[in-house]
Protein backbone atom coordinates (compact mmCIF):
# COMPACT_ATOMS: atom_id res chain seq x y z
CA UNK A 1 0.00 0.00 0.00
CA UNK A 2 1.49 3.24 -1.24
CA UNK A 3 1.33 6.33 1.28
CA UNK A 4 -1.40 8.77 0.58
CA UNK A 5 1.04 11.27 0.20
CA UNK A 6 2.33 9.42 -2.81
CA UNK A 7 -0.99 8.50 -4.00
CA UNK A 8 -2.00 12.45 -3.95
CA UNK A 9 0.79 13.23 -5.57
CA UNK A 10 0.72 10.81 -8.47
CA UNK A 11 -3.12 11.56 -9.20
CA UNK A 12 -1.83 15.39 -9.22
CA UNK A 13 0.89 14.51 -11.75
CA UNK A 14 -1.83 12.53 -13.77
CA UNK A 15 -4.13 15.58 -14.08
CA UNK A 16 -1.32 18.22 -15.05
CA UNK A 17 -0.09 16.17 -17.64
CA UNK A 18 -3.22 15.70 -19.59
CA UNK A 19 -3.88 19.74 -19.13
CA UNK A 20 -0.35 19.79 -20.70
CA UNK A 21 -1.07 17.77 -23.69
CA UNK A 22 2.52 16.08 -23.05
CA UNK A 23 1.71 12.73 -24.39
CA UNK A 24 0.67 14.10 -27.63
CA UNK A 25 3.79 16.06 -28.39
CA UNK A 26 5.98 14.68 -30.74
CA UNK A 27 9.10 16.94 -31.16
CA UNK A 28 11.87 16.86 -28.11
CA UNK A 29 12.55 20.44 -27.92
CA UNK A 30 8.52 20.67 -26.75
CA UNK A 31 8.89 17.32 -24.50
CA UNK A 32 11.09 18.86 -22.54
CA UNK A 33 9.74 22.09 -21.87
CA UNK A 34 6.80 20.36 -21.51
CA UNK A 35 8.53 17.71 -19.00
CA UNK A 36 9.97 21.08 -17.14
CA UNK A 37 6.59 22.63 -16.45
CA UNK A 38 4.79 19.70 -15.27
CA UNK A 39 7.92 19.39 -12.56
CA UNK A 40 7.97 23.03 -11.78
CA UNK A 41 4.31 22.78 -11.27
CA UNK A 42 4.51 20.09 -9.46
CA UNK A 43 7.39 21.01 -7.03
CA UNK A 44 5.81 24.88 -6.76
CA UNK A 45 2.00 22.95 -5.21
CA UNK A 46 2.20 23.88 -1.18
CA UNK A 47 2.05 19.99 -0.29
CA UNK A 48 5.10 18.73 -2.12
CA UNK A 49 8.01 19.88 -2.56
CA UNK A 50 9.41 22.00 0.01
CA UNK A 51 11.24 25.70 -0.96
CA UNK A 52 14.81 25.67 -0.07
CA UNK A 53 15.87 27.28 3.62
CA UNK A 54 18.69 29.41 2.30
CA UNK A 55 21.99 30.03 3.61
CA UNK A 56 23.04 29.19 0.33
CA UNK A 57 24.92 31.07 -2.22
CA UNK A 58 23.95 29.98 -6.08
CA UNK A 59 25.75 31.08 -9.07
CA UNK A 60 26.35 30.10 -12.76
CA UNK A 61 29.14 29.43 -15.35
CA UNK A 62 30.12 27.34 -18.36
CA UNK A 63 32.47 24.54 -18.28
CA UNK A 64 33.90 22.68 -20.70
CA UNK A 65 31.86 19.40 -22.26
CA UNK A 66 32.33 16.44 -24.41
CA UNK A 67 31.54 18.58 -27.50
CA UNK A 68 31.95 22.67 -25.94
CA UNK A 69 30.58 24.54 -23.53
CA UNK A 70 28.22 23.25 -20.74
CA UNK A 71 26.05 25.55 -18.63
CA UNK A 72 26.61 24.77 -15.00
CA UNK A 73 24.90 25.91 -11.87
CA UNK A 74 27.00 25.96 -8.19
CA UNK A 75 25.70 25.60 -4.73
CA UNK A 76 27.33 26.45 -1.59
CA UNK A 77 26.97 26.98 1.99
CA UNK A 78 26.92 30.97 2.32
CA UNK A 79 30.61 32.44 2.98
CA UNK A 80 32.36 29.51 1.57
CA UNK A 81 33.56 31.88 -1.60
CA UNK A 82 37.14 32.06 -1.83
CA UNK A 83 37.82 28.98 0.18
CA UNK A 84 38.78 25.34 -1.70
CA UNK A 85 35.65 22.86 -1.02
CA UNK A 86 35.05 19.62 -1.66
CA UNK A 87 33.06 19.12 -4.38
CA UNK A 88 30.51 17.15 -6.32
CA UNK A 89 29.75 17.34 -9.74
CA UNK A 90 26.06 16.60 -10.08
CA UNK A 91 24.06 14.75 -12.90
CA UNK A 92 19.88 15.82 -13.24
CA UNK A 93 17.31 13.03 -13.87
CA UNK A 94 14.75 12.90 -16.55
CA UNK A 95 15.35 9.86 -18.03
CA UNK A 96 17.60 10.06 -20.34
CA UNK A 97 15.80 12.35 -22.92
CA UNK A 98 14.66 15.42 -20.43
CA UNK A 99 15.88 17.42 -17.66
CA UNK A 100 17.61 20.38 -16.96
CA UNK A 101 19.52 22.42 -14.07
CA UNK A 102 16.34 24.57 -14.28
CA UNK A 103 14.02 22.71 -12.84
CA UNK A 104 12.56 23.74 -9.52
CA UNK A 105 12.65 20.37 -8.22
CA UNK A 106 16.62 19.66 -8.63
CA UNK A 107 16.77 23.61 -7.50
CA UNK A 108 15.29 23.12 -3.88
CA UNK A 109 17.00 19.44 -3.36
CA UNK A 110 20.29 20.34 -4.59
CA UNK A 111 20.54 23.50 -2.69
CA UNK A 112 19.55 22.17 0.82
CA UNK A 113 21.72 19.20 0.01
CA UNK A 114 25.04 21.67 -0.40
CA UNK A 115 23.90 23.41 2.75
CA UNK A 116 23.18 20.44 4.70
CA UNK A 117 26.21 18.36 3.61
CA UNK A 118 28.60 21.30 4.23
CA UNK A 119 29.29 20.77 0.22
CA UNK A 120 30.15 22.72 -2.89
CA UNK A 121 27.44 21.06 -5.39
CA UNK A 122 27.93 21.97 -9.54
CA UNK A 123 24.93 20.76 -11.56
CA UNK A 124 25.95 20.29 -15.19
CA UNK A 125 23.55 20.48 -17.87
CA UNK A 126 24.71 17.51 -20.18
CA UNK A 127 23.28 16.59 -23.43
CA UNK A 128 20.66 14.53 -23.94
CA UNK A 129 19.28 11.48 -25.98
CA UNK A 130 17.92 10.96 -28.50
CA UNK A 131 20.04 13.45 -30.54
CA UNK A 132 23.06 13.00 -28.35
CA UNK A 133 23.03 9.01 -27.63
CA UNK A 134 25.95 6.97 -25.33
CA UNK A 135 28.48 8.17 -24.39
CA UNK A 136 27.73 11.99 -25.49
CA UNK A 137 26.71 11.96 -21.53
CA UNK A 138 29.50 10.68 -19.86
CA UNK A 139 31.75 12.84 -22.03
CA UNK A 140 30.33 15.83 -20.57
CA UNK A 141 30.64 14.33 -17.37
CA UNK A 142 34.46 13.52 -18.07
CA UNK A 143 35.13 16.92 -19.39
CA UNK A 144 33.77 18.68 -17.19
CA UNK A 145 35.84 17.06 -14.84
CA UNK A 146 38.27 17.87 -15.53
CA UNK A 147 37.88 20.99 -16.19
CA UNK A 148 36.91 21.55 -12.49
CA UNK A 149 40.63 20.31 -11.60
CA UNK A 150 42.34 22.58 -14.40
CA UNK A 151 40.35 25.90 -12.80
CA UNK A 152 40.39 24.26 -8.94
CA UNK A 153 41.92 27.58 -7.76
CA UNK A 154 39.35 29.91 -9.81
CA UNK A 155 36.26 27.59 -8.93
CA UNK A 156 36.78 26.93 -5.22
CA UNK A 157 37.06 22.86 -5.76
CA UNK A 158 39.46 20.90 -3.35
CA UNK A 159 40.36 18.61 -6.18
CA UNK A 160 41.56 15.75 -3.28
CA UNK A 161 37.78 15.93 -2.60
CA UNK A 162 36.02 16.13 -6.42
CA UNK A 163 33.00 13.61 -6.91
CA UNK A 164 30.62 13.14 -8.82
CA UNK A 165 26.43 11.88 -7.94
CA UNK A 166 22.92 11.94 -9.77
CA UNK A 167 19.48 11.20 -9.81
CA UNK A 168 17.82 8.49 -11.88
CA UNK A 169 19.24 8.18 -15.46
CA UNK A 170 21.62 11.21 -14.22
CA UNK A 171 23.30 8.51 -11.57
CA UNK A 172 23.89 5.68 -14.16
CA UNK A 173 25.82 9.01 -16.08
CA UNK A 174 27.63 9.20 -13.30
CA UNK A 175 28.77 5.83 -12.15
CA UNK A 176 29.74 4.81 -16.03
CA UNK A 177 31.91 8.47 -15.74
CA UNK A 178 33.46 7.18 -12.12
CA UNK A 179 34.63 4.20 -14.35
CA UNK A 180 35.80 5.88 -16.72
CA UNK A 181 37.86 7.64 -14.33
CA UNK A 182 39.11 5.14 -12.84
CA UNK A 183 40.31 3.50 -16.06
CA UNK A 184 42.00 6.96 -16.69
CA UNK A 185 43.95 6.90 -12.89
CA UNK A 186 41.94 10.06 -12.22
CA UNK A 187 40.44 9.06 -8.73
CA UNK A 188 37.53 10.59 -7.67
CA UNK A 189 36.76 10.83 -3.85
CA UNK A 190 33.29 9.37 -3.99
CA UNK A 191 30.42 8.81 -6.21
CA UNK A 192 26.97 8.99 -4.90
CA UNK A 193 24.07 7.12 -7.03
CA UNK A 194 20.62 8.30 -6.35
CA UNK A 195 17.77 5.62 -7.27
CA UNK A 196 20.09 4.11 -10.45
CA UNK A 197 19.39 2.33 -13.43
CA UNK A 198 22.65 0.39 -12.83
CA UNK A 199 21.62 -1.84 -15.41
CA UNK A 200 19.68 -0.73 -19.06
CA UNK A 201 18.22 -4.47 -18.57
CA UNK A 202 15.52 -6.31 -16.20
CA UNK A 203 16.84 -7.49 -13.18
CA UNK A 204 14.82 -9.70 -10.33
CA UNK A 205 11.46 -9.62 -8.95
CA UNK A 206 11.13 -5.55 -8.40
CA UNK A 207 11.71 -5.12 -12.56
CA UNK A 208 8.39 -7.30 -12.62
CA UNK A 209 6.77 -5.86 -9.69
CA UNK A 210 7.21 -2.60 -9.88
CA UNK A 211 6.83 -2.23 -13.91
CA UNK A 212 3.90 -0.72 -14.54
CA UNK A 213 2.27 1.84 -12.46
CA UNK A 214 5.14 3.25 -10.40
CA UNK A 215 6.59 5.83 -12.31
CA UNK A 216 8.52 4.21 -14.78
CA UNK A 217 6.29 2.33 -16.98
CA UNK A 218 8.17 3.99 -20.21
CA UNK A 219 11.72 3.60 -18.52
CA UNK A 220 13.16 0.58 -20.90
CA UNK A 221 11.75 2.56 -24.23
CA UNK A 222 13.34 6.02 -22.98
CA UNK A 223 16.52 3.84 -21.72
CA UNK A 224 16.86 2.55 -25.59
CA UNK A 225 17.48 6.11 -26.91
CA UNK A 226 20.40 6.90 -24.85
CA UNK A 227 21.67 3.31 -25.35
CA UNK A 228 21.96 3.93 -29.35
CA UNK A 229 24.13 1.29 -30.91
CA UNK A 230 25.84 0.36 -28.02
CA UNK A 231 25.70 -3.00 -26.28
CA UNK A 232 24.26 -2.98 -22.78
CA UNK A 233 26.99 -4.13 -21.21
CA UNK A 234 29.05 -0.71 -22.46
CA UNK A 235 26.57 1.44 -21.24
CA UNK A 236 25.38 -0.20 -17.63
CA UNK A 237 27.75 0.17 -15.02
CA UNK A 238 26.32 -3.34 -13.42
CA UNK A 239 27.33 -5.43 -16.54
CA UNK A 240 31.02 -3.63 -16.84
CA UNK A 241 33.72 -6.57 -16.56
CA UNK A 242 35.59 -4.91 -13.95
CA UNK A 243 34.60 -2.99 -10.75
CA UNK A 244 37.80 -2.97 -9.01
CA UNK A 245 39.28 0.09 -7.29
CA UNK A 246 36.02 2.42 -8.58
CA UNK A 247 35.04 5.20 -6.06
CA UNK A 248 33.18 4.66 -2.99
CA UNK A 249 29.75 4.65 -3.42
CA UNK A 250 26.38 5.60 -2.21
CA UNK A 251 23.16 4.18 -3.14
CA UNK A 252 19.57 5.59 -2.30
CA UNK A 253 17.29 2.72 -3.33
CA UNK A 254 13.12 3.35 -3.43
CA UNK A 255 11.48 -0.07 -2.19
CA UNK A 256 8.58 0.27 -4.89
CA UNK A 257 11.11 1.02 -7.91
CA UNK A 258 11.55 -1.48 -10.80
CA UNK A 259 15.31 -0.19 -10.76
CA UNK A 260 15.79 -1.86 -6.72
CA UNK A 261 16.89 -4.93 -7.08
CA UNK A 262 19.52 -3.66 -9.84
CA UNK A 263 20.71 -1.47 -7.83
CA UNK A 264 21.46 -3.89 -5.15
CA UNK A 265 22.55 -5.89 -7.42
CA UNK A 266 25.39 -3.06 -8.47
CA UNK A 267 26.15 -2.56 -4.88
CA UNK A 268 27.09 -6.33 -4.12
CA UNK A 269 29.46 -6.02 -7.17
CA UNK A 270 30.80 -3.13 -5.57
CA UNK A 271 31.58 -4.80 -2.67
CA UNK A 272 32.49 -8.14 -3.76
CA UNK A 273 35.54 -6.33 -5.09
CA UNK A 274 36.22 -4.45 -1.82
CA UNK A 275 34.73 -0.81 -2.91
CA UNK A 276 33.63 0.97 0.00
CA UNK A 277 29.96 0.93 -0.47
CA UNK A 278 26.55 2.16 1.20
CA UNK A 279 23.26 1.46 0.65
CA UNK A 280 20.25 3.51 1.83
CA UNK A 281 16.45 1.43 1.31
CA UNK A 282 14.19 4.42 1.29
CA UNK A 283 11.27 1.88 2.70
CA UNK A 284 7.94 2.95 1.48
CA UNK A 285 9.17 4.98 -1.32
CA UNK A 286 8.80 5.16 -5.69
CA UNK A 287 11.12 6.04 -8.09
CA UNK A 288 10.31 9.97 -8.03
CA UNK A 289 8.67 10.57 -4.07
CA UNK A 290 12.11 11.33 -2.51
CA UNK A 291 11.51 14.72 -3.77
CA UNK A 292 8.09 15.21 -1.76
CA UNK A 293 9.47 16.79 1.19
CA UNK A 294 6.48 19.51 2.02
CA UNK A 295 4.51 16.94 3.24
CA UNK A 296 6.13 13.21 3.30
CA UNK A 297 8.27 12.83 6.46
CA UNK A 298 9.87 9.85 4.73
CA UNK A 299 11.10 11.80 1.84
CA UNK A 300 12.61 14.42 4.90
CA UNK A 301 14.55 11.70 6.11
CA UNK A 302 15.43 10.44 2.46
CA UNK A 303 16.90 13.85 2.10
CA UNK A 304 18.54 14.41 5.70
CA UNK A 305 20.22 10.72 5.32
CA UNK A 306 21.46 11.92 1.94
CA UNK A 307 23.48 14.81 3.33
CA UNK A 308 24.75 12.97 6.50
CA UNK A 309 26.22 10.53 4.33
CA UNK A 310 27.70 12.91 2.20
CA UNK A 311 29.35 14.93 4.85
CA UNK A 312 30.98 11.65 5.82
CA UNK A 313 32.17 10.88 2.44
CA UNK A 314 33.78 14.23 2.12
CA UNK A 315 34.27 14.65 5.39
CA UNK A 316 32.67 18.31 5.93
CA UNK A 317 31.84 17.82 9.27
Amino acid sequence: MLAPEITAWASRARALRADLALDGATEWPERRELARRLSDALALALEFTAPARGDVSVDEFTIAGGSGQLRARRYRPAGRTGTAMPTQLWCHGGGFVAGTIDEILGDRLTADRARDANLQIVSLEYRLAPEHPYPAAVDDVVAALADLRARADELDVDADRLGVGGNSAGALVAATAALRERDGGRPLRHQALEVPPATLRDVGESSRRYAIGFGLDDAWEVAALYRGAAPVSEVSPLDHSDHRDVAPALLLVAQFDPLRDGALAYADALCAVGVATEVRLGAGHVHASPGLTAGFDRARRWQSTFAAELALAYRTT
